[in-house]
Protein backbone atom coordinates (compact mmCIF):
# COMPACT_ATOMS: atom_id res chain seq x y z
CA UNK A 1 0.00 0.00 0.00
CA UNK A 2 1.37 3.21 -0.99
CA UNK A 3 1.86 5.74 1.84
CA UNK A 4 2.53 8.94 0.56
CA UNK A 5 3.11 8.21 -3.03
CA UNK A 6 5.53 5.83 -1.57
CA UNK A 7 5.43 1.67 -3.12
CA UNK A 8 6.25 0.30 0.20
CA UNK A 9 5.88 -3.22 -1.55
CA UNK A 10 9.37 -4.43 -2.17
CA UNK A 11 11.95 -2.82 0.12
CA UNK A 12 15.92 -2.65 0.24
CA UNK A 13 16.43 -2.50 4.15
CA UNK A 14 18.81 -0.15 5.79
CA UNK A 15 22.61 -1.90 6.32
CA UNK A 16 25.33 -0.90 7.89
CA UNK A 17 28.19 0.35 5.61
CA UNK A 18 26.15 -1.68 2.72
CA UNK A 19 23.16 0.72 1.63
CA UNK A 20 25.76 2.68 -0.10
CA UNK A 21 24.66 4.96 -3.47
CA UNK A 22 25.63 2.20 -6.07
CA UNK A 23 24.03 -0.71 -4.41
CA UNK A 24 21.14 1.72 -4.11
CA UNK A 25 21.05 2.01 -7.60
CA UNK A 26 21.77 -1.82 -8.85
CA UNK A 27 18.94 -2.82 -6.98
CA UNK A 28 16.15 -0.71 -7.97
CA UNK A 29 17.16 -1.82 -11.49
CA UNK A 30 16.04 -5.21 -9.89
CA UNK A 31 12.20 -4.29 -9.29
CA UNK A 32 13.24 -2.84 -5.20
CA UNK A 33 10.06 0.14 -5.25
CA UNK A 34 11.65 1.29 -2.01
CA UNK A 35 15.34 1.68 -0.23
CA UNK A 36 16.59 2.92 2.60
CA UNK A 37 19.88 4.67 3.10
CA UNK A 38 22.23 2.85 6.40
CA UNK A 39 21.22 4.10 9.82
CA UNK A 40 22.93 7.46 10.01
CA UNK A 41 24.36 9.13 13.41
CA UNK A 42 22.76 12.75 14.22
CA UNK A 43 25.85 14.13 15.74
CA UNK A 44 27.91 13.44 13.03
CA UNK A 45 25.39 15.07 10.23
CA UNK A 46 25.16 17.58 12.52
CA UNK A 47 29.12 18.53 13.25
CA UNK A 48 30.90 16.73 10.79
CA UNK A 49 31.02 18.26 7.34
CA UNK A 50 32.43 15.07 5.66
CA UNK A 51 30.34 12.47 6.89
CA UNK A 52 27.24 14.98 5.75
CA UNK A 53 28.83 15.27 2.36
CA UNK A 54 29.55 11.57 2.24
CA UNK A 55 25.80 10.22 2.86
CA UNK A 56 23.98 12.84 1.22
CA UNK A 57 26.04 12.61 -2.02
CA UNK A 58 23.16 11.96 -4.89
CA UNK A 59 20.21 11.92 -2.58
CA UNK A 60 16.92 11.62 -4.26
CA UNK A 61 18.56 13.04 -8.00
CA UNK A 62 16.83 11.00 -10.34
CA UNK A 63 19.08 7.56 -10.09
CA UNK A 64 18.60 7.94 -6.42
CA UNK A 65 14.44 8.33 -5.65
CA UNK A 66 12.29 6.87 -3.93
CA UNK A 67 14.67 7.05 -0.56
CA UNK A 68 14.40 7.12 2.68
CA UNK A 69 16.64 8.52 5.18
CA UNK A 70 17.35 6.49 8.27
CA UNK A 71 18.49 8.00 11.52
CA UNK A 72 19.02 7.06 15.46
CA UNK A 73 18.95 8.84 18.44
CA UNK A 74 17.67 9.78 21.86
CA UNK A 75 17.32 13.29 21.77
CA UNK A 76 14.25 15.28 19.90
CA UNK A 77 16.00 17.96 19.27
CA UNK A 78 19.08 16.50 17.81
CA UNK A 79 17.25 14.06 15.32
CA UNK A 80 15.06 16.80 14.13
CA UNK A 81 18.05 19.19 13.74
CA UNK A 82 19.72 16.43 11.91
CA UNK A 83 16.57 15.66 9.67
CA UNK A 84 16.40 18.97 8.63
CA UNK A 85 20.13 18.48 6.83
CA UNK A 86 19.11 16.10 4.56
CA UNK A 87 15.24 16.30 4.31
CA UNK A 88 15.55 18.23 0.95
CA UNK A 89 17.32 15.42 -0.43
CA UNK A 90 14.89 12.52 1.23
CA UNK A 91 11.67 11.48 0.29
CA UNK A 92 11.09 9.84 4.24
CA UNK A 93 12.98 9.71 7.42
CA UNK A 94 12.99 6.55 9.40
CA UNK A 95 13.65 6.56 12.94
CA UNK A 96 15.51 3.04 13.53
CA UNK A 97 14.52 1.50 16.54
CA UNK A 98 15.70 -2.00 16.08
CA UNK A 99 19.34 -1.34 15.87
CA UNK A 100 21.29 -4.31 18.05
CA UNK A 101 24.78 -3.17 18.26
CA UNK A 102 26.67 -2.89 21.28
CA UNK A 103 27.13 1.00 19.90
CA UNK A 104 23.34 1.44 20.43
CA UNK A 105 22.81 -0.32 22.89
CA UNK A 106 26.12 1.95 24.90
CA UNK A 107 24.39 4.98 22.91
CA UNK A 108 21.23 4.60 24.07
CA UNK A 109 19.15 4.18 20.60
CA UNK A 110 18.12 1.68 18.28
CA UNK A 111 16.58 -1.25 19.49
CA UNK A 112 17.74 -0.27 23.33
CA UNK A 113 14.69 2.40 23.17
CA UNK A 114 12.16 -0.54 22.86
CA UNK A 115 11.18 -0.69 26.24
CA UNK A 116 8.32 0.96 28.01
CA UNK A 117 10.22 3.29 30.19
CA UNK A 118 11.00 4.68 27.14
CA UNK A 119 8.06 4.87 24.97
CA UNK A 120 7.35 8.52 25.63
CA UNK A 121 10.63 9.62 24.74
CA UNK A 122 10.39 7.46 21.30
CA UNK A 123 6.83 8.88 21.07
CA UNK A 124 8.10 12.20 21.54
CA UNK A 125 10.79 11.75 18.95
CA UNK A 126 8.21 10.32 16.10
CA UNK A 127 6.32 13.48 16.79
CA UNK A 128 8.85 16.16 16.54
CA UNK A 129 9.91 14.82 13.37
CA UNK A 130 6.20 13.97 12.09
CA UNK A 131 5.66 17.84 12.84
CA UNK A 132 8.78 19.72 12.08
CA UNK A 133 9.06 18.12 8.41
CA UNK A 134 7.01 17.98 5.46
CA UNK A 135 8.04 14.56 4.28
CA UNK A 136 6.61 11.09 5.82
CA UNK A 137 8.23 9.94 8.88
CA UNK A 138 8.56 6.09 9.38
CA UNK A 139 9.60 3.79 12.68
CA UNK A 140 11.73 0.11 12.03
CA UNK A 141 11.47 -1.46 15.25
CA UNK A 142 12.28 -5.21 16.53
CA UNK A 143 9.67 -6.97 18.93
CA UNK A 144 9.87 -5.75 22.53
CA UNK A 145 10.97 -7.91 25.15
CA UNK A 146 7.65 -8.51 26.44
CA UNK A 147 6.40 -9.78 22.72
CA UNK A 148 2.65 -8.22 23.18
CA UNK A 149 3.67 -5.27 24.11
CA UNK A 150 4.80 -4.78 20.20
CA UNK A 151 1.50 -4.00 18.78
CA UNK A 152 0.58 -1.19 21.61
CA UNK A 153 3.91 0.76 20.83
CA UNK A 154 3.16 0.06 17.51
CA UNK A 155 -0.69 2.02 17.91
CA UNK A 156 1.37 4.48 20.00
CA UNK A 157 3.70 4.88 17.38
CA UNK A 158 1.08 5.76 14.77
CA UNK A 159 -0.86 8.20 16.90
CA UNK A 160 2.67 10.19 17.14
CA UNK A 161 3.04 10.54 13.62
CA UNK A 162 4.43 7.23 11.97
CA UNK A 163 3.24 6.93 8.28
CA UNK A 164 3.85 3.52 8.63
CA UNK A 165 6.13 0.27 10.83
CA UNK A 166 8.41 -1.53 9.74
CA UNK A 167 8.79 -4.83 12.09
CA UNK A 168 11.93 -7.05 11.80
CA UNK A 169 9.94 -10.03 14.00
CA UNK A 170 12.80 -10.60 16.03
CA UNK A 171 14.38 -9.59 19.66
CA UNK A 172 17.08 -7.21 19.73
CA UNK A 173 20.57 -9.09 21.03
CA UNK A 174 24.03 -7.96 19.31
CA UNK A 175 25.50 -11.55 20.05
CA UNK A 176 22.52 -13.09 18.41
CA UNK A 177 20.28 -10.61 16.05
CA UNK A 178 19.72 -13.22 13.58
CA UNK A 179 19.22 -15.97 15.75
CA UNK A 180 16.23 -18.20 14.62
CA UNK A 181 13.53 -17.86 12.53
CA UNK A 182 11.43 -13.92 12.48
CA UNK A 183 8.28 -14.46 14.63
CA UNK A 184 5.93 -13.65 11.37
CA UNK A 185 2.70 -14.29 13.75
CA UNK A 186 3.77 -10.57 15.39
CA UNK A 187 3.55 -9.15 11.80
CA UNK A 188 -0.06 -10.15 11.30
CA UNK A 189 -1.19 -9.06 14.86
CA UNK A 190 0.44 -5.97 14.15
CA UNK A 191 -1.08 -4.84 11.13
CA UNK A 192 -4.01 -5.89 12.63
CA UNK A 193 -4.06 -3.30 15.45
CA UNK A 194 -2.76 -0.26 13.91
CA UNK A 195 -4.40 1.65 10.57
CA UNK A 196 -0.90 2.81 9.56
CA UNK A 197 1.01 0.25 6.38
CA UNK A 198 3.43 -2.34 8.03
CA UNK A 199 6.23 -3.60 6.35
CA UNK A 200 7.18 -7.33 7.26
CA UNK A 201 11.17 -8.11 7.65
CA UNK A 202 12.41 -11.52 8.02
CA UNK A 203 12.65 -14.83 6.54
CA UNK A 204 13.25 -14.40 3.18
CA UNK A 205 15.54 -16.19 1.42
CA UNK A 206 13.87 -16.60 -1.87
CA UNK A 207 11.27 -15.02 -4.21
CA UNK A 208 9.28 -17.63 -2.73
CA UNK A 209 9.63 -16.55 0.39
CA UNK A 210 8.12 -13.26 -0.16
CA UNK A 211 5.31 -14.29 -1.38
CA UNK A 212 4.32 -16.92 1.49
CA UNK A 213 5.74 -13.76 3.87
CA UNK A 214 2.98 -11.55 2.23
CA UNK A 215 0.62 -14.25 2.36
CA UNK A 216 1.51 -14.70 6.14
CA UNK A 217 1.37 -11.54 7.49
CA UNK A 218 -0.79 -9.77 5.22
CA UNK A 219 1.89 -7.38 5.13
CA UNK A 220 1.73 -4.07 3.20
CA UNK A 221 5.06 -5.07 1.56
CA UNK A 222 8.21 -6.76 2.32
CA UNK A 223 11.94 -4.99 3.31
CA UNK A 224 14.87 -7.62 2.97
CA UNK A 225 18.32 -7.38 4.04
CA UNK A 226 21.15 -9.54 3.95
CA UNK A 227 19.47 -12.12 0.96
CA UNK A 228 19.28 -8.77 -1.26
CA UNK A 229 23.16 -8.36 -0.79
CA UNK A 230 23.31 -11.85 -2.15
CA UNK A 231 21.34 -11.69 -4.74
CA UNK A 232 20.10 -8.52 -5.56
CA UNK A 233 17.76 -9.52 -8.34
CA UNK A 234 15.82 -11.44 -5.55
CA UNK A 235 12.22 -8.66 -6.03
CA UNK A 236 13.06 -9.70 -10.09
CA UNK A 237 12.72 -12.98 -9.47
CA UNK A 238 15.68 -13.75 -11.37
CA UNK A 239 19.10 -15.24 -10.41
CA UNK A 240 22.20 -13.12 -11.59
CA UNK A 241 25.14 -14.70 -12.88
CA UNK A 242 27.75 -13.77 -10.00
CA UNK A 243 30.68 -12.21 -11.81
CA UNK A 244 28.36 -10.12 -14.38
CA UNK A 245 26.11 -8.32 -11.44
CA UNK A 246 29.52 -7.66 -9.71
CA UNK A 247 30.96 -6.11 -12.93
CA UNK A 248 27.59 -4.19 -13.26
CA UNK A 249 27.68 -2.99 -9.74
CA UNK A 250 31.34 -1.98 -10.39
CA UNK A 251 30.27 0.32 -13.45
CA UNK A 252 27.68 2.05 -11.45
CA UNK A 253 30.49 3.12 -8.88
CA UNK A 254 32.41 4.37 -11.66
CA UNK A 255 29.43 6.25 -12.41
CA UNK A 256 29.15 7.92 -8.85
CA UNK A 257 32.63 7.99 -7.43
CA UNK A 258 33.17 8.67 -3.95
CA UNK A 259 29.84 7.58 -2.57
CA UNK A 260 31.90 4.00 -1.48
CA UNK A 261 34.62 3.16 0.15
CA UNK A 262 36.86 0.37 -1.22
CA UNK A 263 36.02 -2.17 1.60
CA UNK A 264 32.18 -1.17 0.97
CA UNK A 265 32.84 -2.33 -2.94
CA UNK A 266 34.71 -5.47 -1.58
CA UNK A 267 32.48 -6.68 0.44
CA UNK A 268 29.22 -6.56 -2.04
CA UNK A 269 31.57 -8.21 -4.43
CA UNK A 270 32.58 -11.04 -2.14
CA UNK A 271 28.25 -11.29 -1.47
CA UNK A 272 27.52 -11.68 -4.77
CA UNK A 273 30.15 -14.19 -5.56
CA UNK A 274 29.39 -16.16 -1.77
CA UNK A 275 25.96 -16.86 -2.74
CA UNK A 276 26.48 -19.07 -5.50
CA UNK A 277 30.22 -19.89 -5.53
CA UNK A 278 31.35 -19.98 -1.69
CA UNK A 279 31.68 -23.34 -1.61
CA UNK A 280 33.64 -23.92 -4.40
CA UNK A 281 37.70 -25.43 -3.66
CA UNK A 282 38.60 -21.60 -5.15
CA UNK A 283 36.43 -19.36 -3.10
CA UNK A 284 38.91 -18.73 -0.33
CA UNK A 285 41.36 -17.90 -2.99
CA UNK A 286 39.25 -15.44 -4.01
CA UNK A 287 38.58 -14.23 -1.04
CA UNK A 288 42.33 -13.33 -0.71
CA UNK A 289 42.71 -12.17 -3.88
CA UNK A 290 39.65 -9.64 -3.10
CA UNK A 291 41.20 -8.39 -0.12
CA UNK A 292 44.48 -7.01 -1.67
CA UNK A 293 42.85 -5.27 -4.51
CA UNK A 294 42.86 -1.39 -3.57
CA UNK A 295 40.95 -0.13 -6.83
CA UNK A 296 37.98 -1.36 -8.52
CA UNK A 297 39.97 -1.67 -11.59
CA UNK A 298 41.65 -4.65 -9.69
CA UNK A 299 38.43 -6.34 -8.82
CA UNK A 300 37.08 -5.74 -12.51
CA UNK A 301 40.47 -7.75 -13.93
CA UNK A 302 40.13 -9.80 -10.64
CA UNK A 303 36.38 -10.81 -11.91
CA UNK A 304 37.28 -11.08 -15.53
CA UNK A 305 40.17 -13.04 -15.82
CA UNK A 306 40.79 -15.01 -12.45
CA UNK A 307 36.99 -15.83 -11.52
CA UNK A 308 36.55 -16.81 -14.78
CA UNK A 309 39.36 -19.16 -15.01
CA UNK A 310 38.58 -20.40 -11.56
CA UNK A 311 34.78 -21.56 -13.21
CA UNK A 312 36.28 -23.22 -15.64
CA UNK A 313 34.79 -20.28 -18.37
CA UNK A 314 37.26 -17.76 -20.85
CA UNK A 315 38.06 -14.63 -19.90
CA UNK A 316 35.12 -11.77 -20.57
CA UNK A 317 37.74 -9.45 -22.20
CA UNK A 318 39.99 -9.88 -24.97
CA UNK A 319 42.31 -7.34 -23.77
CA UNK A 320 42.82 -8.68 -20.29
CA UNK A 321 44.30 -12.00 -21.00
CA UNK A 322 48.02 -11.43 -20.59
CA UNK A 323 48.42 -12.88 -16.93
CA UNK A 324 51.70 -13.30 -15.79
CA UNK A 325 53.55 -16.57 -15.17
CA UNK A 326 52.58 -16.71 -11.67
CA UNK A 327 48.43 -15.83 -12.01
CA UNK A 328 48.20 -18.09 -14.73
CA UNK A 329 50.05 -21.07 -12.60
CA UNK A 330 48.12 -20.00 -9.14
CA UNK A 331 44.65 -19.87 -11.94
CA UNK A 332 45.63 -23.48 -13.79
CA UNK A 333 43.97 -25.91 -10.77
CA UNK A 334 40.33 -24.54 -11.75
CA UNK A 335 40.78 -23.91 -15.33
CA UNK A 336 39.84 -27.06 -16.48
CA UNK A 337 36.95 -27.93 -14.24
CA UNK A 338 33.26 -28.24 -15.30
CA UNK A 339 31.16 -24.89 -15.53
CA UNK A 340 30.01 -24.44 -12.02
CA UNK A 341 26.38 -24.26 -11.25
CA UNK A 342 27.00 -20.72 -10.30
CA UNK A 343 27.02 -19.53 -13.95
CA UNK A 344 23.83 -18.64 -15.07
CA UNK A 345 21.96 -15.83 -16.98
CA UNK A 346 19.92 -13.02 -15.38
CA UNK A 347 16.43 -13.96 -16.02
CA UNK A 348 13.80 -10.98 -17.16
CA UNK A 349 13.33 -8.04 -14.61
CA UNK A 350 10.05 -7.97 -15.11
CA UNK A 351 9.05 -11.44 -14.37
CA UNK A 352 6.86 -11.51 -11.33
CA UNK A 353 6.45 -9.15 -8.76
CA UNK A 354 5.08 -9.65 -4.96
CA UNK A 355 1.05 -9.44 -4.06
CA UNK A 356 0.31 -6.29 -2.68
Amino acid sequence: MPAHGLDLSRIAAPMVNQSDLPFRILVRRYNTSLVYTQMLLPDRLLNDQDYLEFHTRGLREDYDSPVVVQLCGNDPDVVVRAAKTVVDRADAVDLNLGCPQDAAREGHYGGYLLGQKDWPLVESIVSALSHSLPIPVSAKIRLCQNVSATPALGVRLEAAGASWIALHARHVSARRRRQGAADLSQVKTLKERVNVPVVSNGNVRTWEDVIANHAETGADGIMVGETLLANPCLFANATPDPVKISLEYLDICREHPDTATIETIQAHVRHFVDHQCGRRPWYNKFRAALTRCGTVDEIERLLRVRVQRWRGLAPLAEDETEDDEAEAAEDDDGARKPRPACERAVQSRDHGRPAG
